[in-house]
């Protein structure tokens, strides 16, 4: 969601609006003689924007991906994927050692 005010209504507002960008998926676009000129959002949600951004750059076809990926799940069609237990054995990685290690790098992050 975002809130639209001008640049001198946010700096009256600036401590209240760093509290209020702290709610997920809110941000504020600042204005100027009406146009849109900067947008602030949390600290939060920036980095994880750019962490999506970097993934999606290493990995250009992740999307087209996915979407076959969803396809097959609709439809039942398994054959051409793993579970993750597989890739866990395949890769030799203790039983869900992907999974708690992702967790551990997003409880920094929350820190």
């Amino acid at each position: 969601m975002t809130k639209t005010i001008s640049i001198s209504q946010a700096r009256k507002e600036i401590f209240a609006i760093a509290e209020e960008v702290q709610k997920p998926g809110l941000y504020f676009t600042l204005t100027e003689k009406g146009r849109p000129k900067v947008v602030i959002l949390s600290a939060e949600e920036f980095e994880s924007l750019i962490e999506t951004m970097e993934v999606l750059s290493q990995f250009p076809n992740l999307e087209k991906s996915s979407k076959k990926a969803d396809e097959a799940v609709k439809s039942g069609n398994f054959k051409d994927y793993i579970t993750l237990g597989e890739l866990e054995k395949k890769l030799g990685l203790k039983k869900n050692e992907v999974s708690s290690n992702r967790r551990k790098k997003t409880s920094k992050k929350n820190r």
